[in-house]
């Protein structure tokens, strides 16, 4: 038993490098922290990257919380055959897998440990068609345990982007993911600071609600800023998050240049 437990786990990994041998660029978004926005800073950078004319995929690694298919609209299963499991294609051609596509209904939970979890990322890394694709986008869960681990242990990440919002409370969690990064020798790209200030719908003058964020970036550079806005809720909800017009160049120049 234990003979074939180590031949499938020796397959499995063949199978993970060759699927990611086809990927030009592999970044991974998360946070440690709940509720700052990383799946929404993931579909932004991955619409923003499809707009420039480049192919991408979503891998939506919150296993027990996915959102990435609300945001795109996407509720169709994937279809598997043989040689694989192939993604579901957004209206602007991004290529999307998530957990939350298996479910009989969205609104079904995954109560699975740890062990079970971890599992699921290495078939997902080992068994998703993506094919010749420029970018696939990793969304992390909160935290930094089973699925951030597994998911760095078993491809070579080309950079990871940090989601924080201007609280202080907010990067003093966030910097365990940086920590932990650094450690699994994963370069950092910077950190997107999001719900970071709200515009005046009558004047256009700035608001900082949640602070200046002058202290939420532990001194690592800001590579792009997303405010406050209800036009992003309303987007995600009615899964159009693609059409949001957002200028996010500065994102696009770092991952490009790696």
């Amino acid at each position: 038993m234990e003979s074939n437990l180590k031949e499938h786990l020796k397959v499995q990994k063949m199978n993970i490098d060759e699927r990611m041998s086809k990927i030009g660029k592999k970044i991974a978004v998360g946070s440690g922290k709940g509720g700052v926005g990383k799946s929404v800073v993931t579909s932004l950078i991955a619409s923003y990257l499809a707009k420039q004319g480049k192919t991408v995929g979503i891998l939506d690694l919150d296993i027990t919380g996915p959102s990435i298919p609300m945001m795109f609209g996407i509720d169709e299963k994937p279809i598997g055959g043989s040689s694989g499991i192939i993604p579901v294609v957004s209206k602007s051609g991004i290529k999307i897998m998530s957990m939350s596509l298996f479910l009989p209904n969205n609104e079904d939970a995954v109560i699975w440990r740890g062990l079970r979890i971890s599992g699921a990322v290495s078939q997902f890394l080992a068994d998703v068609l993506w094919e010749d694709i420029d970018y696939l986008l990793f969304d992390l869960p909160p935290g930094t345990s089973d699925v951030q681990l597994t998911l760095m242990q078993s491809i070579k990440l080309d950079g990871f982007v940090v989601v924080t919002s201007p609280q202080i409370l907010a990067s003093t969690i966030v910097k365990k993911a940086v920590s932990m990064a650094e450690e699994l020798n994963v370069k950092v790209l910077g950190v997107v600071e999001n719900m970071a200030y709200a515009s005046c719908p009558t004047c256009g003058k700035k608001i900082d609600l949640f602070g200046n964020g002058e202290n939420s970036k532990m001194g690592i550079p800001e590579i792009g800023s997303i405010p406050v806005d209800p036009e992003i809720s309303r987007l995600c909800d009615d899964g159009k998050i693609e059409n949001y017009q957002i200028d996010l160049d500065k994102i696009y120049q770092i991952i490009e240049n790696i």
